[in-house]
C-alpha cells in the first residue's frame, strides 16, 4: 500500500487558479504543476490585463491568484492593491500568493503589505507551493 494513499489529501480538482506571469517559460511550467495538481488554470501576462480580467470576473470565478511581482507594464504589488481596491466580495478578497526570485524578509514584508495573502519563492518548489496552496484553499 502506497503511504500517499492513505492520507487524505484535499482536492485540487475544479479548484481554478489565475496565473499571472509575464515570463512564457515560467508559465508554462506552472501551468504543467498547476493542472497536473488538479488545478484548472488561466492565463495573464501582466498585471495590468490580470487586474482588467478580474473587472469582468464574477465573484468565485477564481479561487486563487498566483501573482509574479516582477512584470514590465503592472508589477505584481500594483495589481494586487488594484485587485483589493475593486471592493466586490468574492474578487477584491481573493487569495493572492506573490511568486517571486526575491525571497529577502523585505520581499515577504512587501507582498504582505500590498495585500497579498502568502509568498513563494522562484524557481518554484512545487512541494512547498502545494502545500502553500493547500494552506489556504482548506
Amino acid at each position: 500500500v502506497d503511504n500517499d494513499q492513505m492520507t487524505e489529501e484535499p482536492s485540487f480538482a475544479d479548484k481554478k487558479i489565475f496565473l499571472v506571469e509575464d515570463n512564457e517559460l515560467n508559465q508554462e511550467i506552472a501551468i504543467e504543476i498547476l493542472q497536473e495538481a488538479g488545478f484548472i488554470v488561466d492565463v495573464a501576462d501582466d498585471g495590468a490585463v490580470a487586474v482588467e480580467k478580474l473587472k469582468t470576473a464574477k465573484p468565485g470565478q477564481y479561487d486563487l491568484i498566483l501573482m509574479d511581482i516582477q512584470m514590465p507594464i503592472m508589477d505584481g504589488y500594483e495589481a494586487t492593491r488594484q485587485i483589493r481596491a475593486l471592493g466586490q466580495p468574492g474578487l477584491a478578497d481573493i487569495p493572492i500568493i506573490a511568486m517571486t526570485a526575491n525571497a529577502f524578509d523585505e520581499d515577504k514584508k512587501a507582498a504582505f503589505d500590498a495585500g497579498m495573502n502568502g509568498h513563494i519563492s522562484k524557481p518554484i518548489d512545487i512541494p512547498k507551493l502545494l502545500a502553500l496552496l493547500r494552506d489556504i484553499l482548506y
